[in-house]
């Protein structure tokens, strides 16, 4: 029985075939083995991107929409020019220096004038004039319950709820005005014309507690301690008031006390409170 055995040359040289083989399939698995990492890293990041994409999307949907009346606390508009040229104000000069962020505020009555009001005030001005005194109209007739302060824009809000609390119980009434006096501000920059309260003192000092309230809890300047309630109907610059009430104040007293209809009665009906802070203005009912 002849059994054929392969040389030692022979098996040498299929051990190395066997051996590159092996190999060449080892270089393929990594080859392979590194696409497929490659790919799944690839896979993921996608796959980890569209999640995030989804998760924004997710929040903000979820996020409830900011109130408007939070937004308004941060849009700090200024209410005048940064300008203290007082030939565009009329020759007024300010209170105080104007800056950014800061609002002047007052609390006050509005008057709306009656049938007869303004004709009367136009006779009062000329009588002015013939006596070298240039009167000019307010533009807002009103009844101030407190002094012009200054407020910080995101103050305002708060500042407004605070007086609104404060009035809660406060009710509406009537006050009237016939006799004219002469006034002039802090700064003895302007002179005023204008008719005093008579009859309504006392509910105004009650109105005047709760807003002086409302200043003390923002440090701010209360109203006068023993306040002449007015109304202002005219004004000219500078300090004259001396001189009207030496030189015309009874003349023009006369034009009320001999008005067509007999003495003019101004007549205010206190109903609704106002702030004006800027150029934004509130309005607090009374009941």
């Amino acid at each position: 029985m002849l059994v054929s055995y392969s040389s030692s040359s022979e098996e040498e040289t299929e051990h190395l075939r066997l051996g590159g083989d092996v190999t060449k399939r080892k270089q393929r698995w990594h080859k392979d083995d590194n696409s497929l990492r490659k790919k799944r890293k690839s896979e993921e990041h996608t796959l980890n991107a569209s999640v995030s994409v989804h998760r924004e999307e997710d929040d903000s949907k979820s996020r409830l929409p900011v109130p408007g009346s939070v937004l308004d606390m941060f849009t700090e508009e200024d209410e005048d020019p940064l300008t203290d040229d007082s030939m565009q104000h009329g020759g007024r000069i300010r209170s105080f220096k104007h800056e950014r962020g800061n609002w002047a505020t007052y609390v006050y009555f509005p008057y709306i004038p009656e049938e007869g009001f303004l004709e009367l005030l136009d006779e009062m001005t000329e009588v002015a004039a013939s006596h070298s005194f240039s009167l000019t109209h307010t533009d807002e007739f009103h009844l101030s319950l407190s002094k012009t302060v200054v407020l910080r824009h995101h103050w305002i809000q708060p500042f407004i709820q605070s007086l609104r609390t404060g009035l809660t119980h406060s009710r509406r009434f009537i006050c009237s005005a016939e006799k004219l006096k002469v006034y002039s501000n802090d700064e003895r920059t302007r002179t005023f014309l204008a008719m005093e309260v008579s009859t309504g003192q006392a509910q105004l000092l009650e109105l005047v507690k709760a807003v002086d309230s409302t200043m003390e809890e923002f440090n701010l300047d209360t109203f006068y301690k023993n306040p002449s309630f007015h109304i202002s109907l005219a004004w000219c610059a500078g300090d004259c008031t001396e001189h009207i009430r030496k030189e015309c104040l009874q003349e023009l007293q006369g034009l009320v006390d001999s008005h067509e209809d007999g003495p003019f009665l101004l007549r205010l009906d206190c109903q609704e409170l106002r702030c004006k802070a800027g150029n934004k203005t509130f309005s607090i009912p009374l009941h």
